[in-house]
């Protein structure tokens, strides 16, 4: 452990990204032996264990009270799933096993599947971007009658899992005390989402939901919410870039409302939310535990970002806001202006691309020399190309206020290029007085030499470690 910079721990083996060797996993496996209360074993993004797990699983059997192995991104082969497989009879306390970003998993899950056996304690599977077939979804699916303690399911990336969705979802009642399920881009169908809704009826206990970046569900979801609505635990439900219509609005507009624990909800890139959304966004006044709301990309309108103004009245809980790619916020930030006084607990708050204009800074400003936005961390105004130089000013003068601010990015868009104006000065002066600042994002924002220079001096002198991404 020294050798490879890491500290000695007797219950916790871990080599992540240690760009170990084969000769490394040997050494590795031989010194099992004296490590009887090892828990962990984390050997994640070492490319070079691929091949190579069978010397280690052998071993295994020192370390009877493993409980999480993690083997993400580690090019795993055919040979070291089979050996996996034939180590689960010798590691009878595993509860978290993360297989994630082995793309050659694909095809050949059953040969770790087929030695997973009842009493199995696996509380937490990952196989995230594994290439997964629609057979590894049956193989899959066959294994959750004996794995009841599963808590976490994360099948995310894999696009070819989707067409066995339906036998996965109607085993889903094995796994009662599921609460994270995770099938974001997985190539889901509107029949796929049928089958999920069926089996919510037997998932009590569920707290995450995403299902997102699945566009061909977009259309069912007027007929596959009737067991949404009795998630009583769900406390984040993602749907971005589903392709949802109109009528899904609607419907989704009567059943999310009723999730009284809900903090994060998702609805971005779905630009149909925009045409109806002032039933959905105006009922959501009903979830006050809700502390991220992103809604970037929807295709909003006055009358839905007025809706939504007033339901945030409602929601003091509020930490993010995401309203990206919006272009009716530009010149009417000021109908959020109620909300923002409000949100006392705000740390993030994305408005990139919004057609923002000078007025809108001003707004911003003024709010927090009135000790609103007290607590923000995260400010994206990027590709906000119509903000005059003037505007630039006035906010870099009031940016001081800001004072837990970390990250802030003012970028324009990737087909413009400017130059700065004098607001360059005023934002370095402001800088100082910014202990929290980190990242500032300033691409396409062309400085002349001597501000350059003023940048230079800045960091010699002030002697901060700001990443300035120019």
């Amino acid at each position: 452990m020294q050798k490879l910079g890491k500290e000695p721990n007797s219950k916790n083996l871990d080599l992540n990204n240690c760009a170990l060797s084969a000769a490394d996993v040997t050494e590795l496996a031989s010194l099992l032996q004296f490590l009887p209360e090892l828990e962990e074993i984390s050997l994640s993004w070492n490319g070079c264990v691929g091949g190579t797990l069978k010397v280690l699983t052998v071993h295994l059997h020192h370390v009877n009270l493993l409980k999480v192995l993690r083997l993400n991104n580690c090019r795993l082969t055919t040979e070291d799933v089979t050996s996996l497989g034939e180590a689960f009879e010798i590691v009878p306390q595993l509860e978290e096993l993360d297989l994630s970003w082995n793309s050659n998993i694909g095809g050949k899950l059953s040969l770790l599947t087929k030695k997973i056996h009842k009493g199995c304690k696996i509380k937490l599977l990952k196989i995230t971007d594994c290439n997964l077939t629609a057979k590894d979804g049956e193989s899959l699916a066959e294994i959750l009658n004996v794995i009841p303690n599963l808590e976490v399911l994360d099948l995310s990336i894999n696009k070819h899992i989707g067409p066995s969705l339906k036998v996965i979802a109607q085993d889903l009642k094995n796994v009662p005390g599921l609460k994270e399920l995770n099938l974001h881009m997985c190539g889901l169908k509107q029949d796929s989402l049928q089958s999920l809704d069926t089996a919510l009826q037997h998932l009590a206990e569920l707290r995450k939901l995403d299902i997102s970046c699945n566009k061909e569900i977009g259309g069912g979801f007027k007929d596959s919410t009737a067991h949404l609505a009795s998630l009583e635990n769900l406390e984040v439900l993602d749907l971005h870039q589903c392709c949802v219509t109109e009528e899904d609005v609607t419907a989704l507009s009567q059943v999310i409302p009723l999730l009284s624990g809900l903090q994060e909800l998702n609805l971005s890139s779905n630009k149909n939310v925009g045409a109806s959304s002032d039933h959905l966004l105006g009922r959501l006044r009903f979830l006050p535990k809700l502390k991220s709301v992103a809604i970037s990309n929807c295709g909003l309108g006055t009358e839905s970002l007025s809706s939504l103004a007033e339901a945030a009245l409602h929601l003091p809980e509020l930490e993010i806001l995401d309203l990206s790619w919006n272009k009716c916020v530009g010149g009417n930030l000021k109908l959020l202006l109620g909300a923002l006084k409000l949100a006392t607990e705000i740390q993030v708050l994305r408005l990139s691309s919004c057609n923002l204009v000078a007025e809108d800074l001003a707004l911003l400003t003024l709010l927090t020399q009135d000790g609103h936005l007290a607590r923000l961390r995260k400010l994206d105004l990027s590709y906000n190309n119509n903000i005059s130089d003037e505007g630039w000013v006035v906010f870099c003068q009031g940016l001081a206020v800001f004072k837990e601010l970390s990250e802030l990015d003012v970028s324009l868009r990737p087909s413009s290029c400017r130059d700065c104006g004098r607001w360059f000065s005023e934002l370095l002066v402001a800088l100082t007085e910014l202990p929290a600042l980190a990242e500032l994002g300033m691409q396409r924002w062309v400085l002349s030499e001597s501000q350059r220079k003023q940048l230079e001096s800045f960091n010699q002198d002030n002697q901060r470690n700001i990443r300035f991404d120019c």
